[in-house]
């Protein structure tokens, strides 16, 4: 690891993570009382601010697809991408997505049909059109737009001007991030990180358990839990050694094939009309009503407020949190794209993909609900998938392969963190030391354990939320400083221009 500036940053926050663990495991439950309390305070009075921050961010992103600064690459003039398109896609979908969408693919759009519908009544055909509409919105272009915009500015400022690959060096245009300044920010960024991809990784370590506990009897519970990520941490940590061009370039290609797989599987044997056809009508209808979803705050009707609060809130939070992460990965793997080609690829290909994924798992599971086949939405969320596959013919191998992707994904999004908080606590370094990928592995499954431990999903999606809020207002000023930088190489440009004439 290197020295100097790479020492603080790293010291401070392998600091801040220990605290946190050892409140975590002398008295689990003042570490949820805090970050509940936390939540529900940032949530009640900042609700309006995640929404119109990240609408922000698409509006950003959508202005680089149609703007003459598209054509402006992620690097230097004669640079080419690194990566063939399809392993990039696949890259940059396992890093943003991939546990998260096995997870809530057939639980999230039955939930929110059956249980606790946005805007209707629970149980109705408009029901199942609000459910699909509403998670297209959740894991549709906000997202993406919110990890756009994170790669966008890490890859510009270091592909094209040389800068660390560091959150702060984005920020260079604007303030002097030399000094103490500079090292907050990256603190920050590294902790946000941690929290949103020990969620994540949590989220992995339940569902896997749930998927043995639904098809074998095992216990589920929190020591299972431990057992999974003690074993998938060897396995991630081993992955590590072998750097970015073999574990994890080999590992996303086998979980797009592993996806791809049980997409089509679940596409023959389950129903195949119904859930095309509620893709292409609720398609339509995100289209058509994405502007105002993207500003519901529901300020008059209590009962609404709360459900935004508990979905859309939590999941711009989740996204906040996850995109240090996910966007200084996206920003290593996409050197010599286009802004444009860049933005829209993000964008518009993983939104699509992940609407047809709940279009098949989630328009299978609430069929089932209507038809009273089963009654998926009253499983436990890390069970409604495998309760899904039960009903269909190949239910167990549709299963095996669920348990084995999750795991795929798990080792994948671990690896992938592990390289970006190496980069990110040695000075943005290209290739990390081993050493200190290894320590932020060992960091992160600790994280997830502790947080299971002292709350379970309650504890890890509180500690997101708290995360994400201070590193929504980095991400502010990442986007102002991105665009003083893109008009001062605007305006050389025409300078040079002239001159050559």
């Amino acid at each position: 690891m290197e020295v100097g500036k790479t020492g603080t940053v790293f010291k401070v926050t392998i600091g801040i993570l220990l605290i946190a663990i050892l409140i975590g495991v002398i008295a689990p439950d003042a570490l949820e009382n805090i970050t509940s309390a936390a939540q529900g305070f940032i949530a009640n009075r900042f609700g309006w601010y995640y929404l119109i921050v990240v609408s922000v961010f698409v509006v950003v992103c959508l202005y680089f697809i149609i703007s003459p600064y598209g054509k402006i690459k992620l690097g230097k003039p004669d640079d080419k991408p690194e990566y063939s398109l399809p392993s990039w896609f696949a890259m940059l979908f396992s890093a943003g997505m991939g546990i998260g969408l096995v997870f809530w693919g057939a639980a999230e759009p039955v939930y929110h049909y059956a249980t606790n519908s946005p805007t209707v009544t629970e149980g109705t055909d408009e029901a199942i059109l609000e459910a699909m509409r509403f998670t297209y919105f959740h894991w549709g272009v906000h997202a993406w737009a919110i990890y756009a915009i994170i790669a966008i500015c890490l890859a510009y400022f270091k592909f094209r001007r040389d800068a660390p690959g560091m959150i702060s060096a984005t920020l260079s245009p604007i303030m002097n991030t030399e000094g103490g300044l500079g090292k907050a920010i990256d603190i920050l960024a590294v902790t946000a990180t941690v929290s949103g991809v020990a969620t994540t990784l949590g989220f992995g370590a339940v569902q896997i358990n749930g998927g043995l506990a639904f098809l074998t009897g095992l216990p589920n519970s929190f020591w299972m839990q431990f057992v999974i990520i003690a074993i998938v941490t060897f396995l991630f940590l081993l992955s590590a050694s072998t750097g970015l061009n073999k574990g994890i370039r080999i590992l996303s290609n086998v979980n797009m094939i592993l996806a791809f797989l049980l997409f089509l599987f679940m596409l023959i044997v389950g129903p195949t009309l119904f859930s095309l056809n509620l893709f292409t009508h609720t398609l339509g209808k995100y289209v058509q009503t994405l502007p105002s979803m993207s500003f519901r705050i529901a300020p008059l009707e209590e009962d609404a407020r709360e459900w935004i609060n508990s979905w859309t809130i939590f999941y711009w939070a989740w996204w906040i949190a996850w995109s240090p992460f996910v966007g200084t990965f996206i920003a290593r793997v996409s050197k010599g794209r286009t802004l444009r080609e860049f933005t829209t690829g993000v964008l518009i290909v993983p939104s699509v993909v992940g609407f047809l994924w709940f279009s098949i798992f989630g328009g299978a599971s609430i069929l089932l609900e209507t038809e009273g086949t089963a009654a998926i939405s009253e499983l436990a969320t890390e069970e409604a998938l495998f309760g899904t596959f039960e009903h269909f013919p190949f239910g167990i191998v549709m299963s095996i392969v669920a348990i084995t992707l999750i795991s795929t994904f798990f080792i994948t999004s671990a690896d992938s963190a592990t390289f970006v908080l190496g980069m990110q606590t040695s000075n943005g370094s290209l290739n990390p030391a081993t050493k200190v990928k290894f320590t932020w592995g060992i960091m992160l499954s600790a994280t997830a354990v502790i947080l299971l431990y002292s709350g379970g999903l309650q504890a890890l999606e509180n500690t997101m939320i708290v995360a994400a809020f201070p590193f929504s207002i980095i991400t502010l000023l990442m986007i102002v400083a991105l665009f003083k930088a893109l008009k001062q190489e605007k305006s050389k440009m025409k300078k040079e221009s002239k001159q050559a004439k």
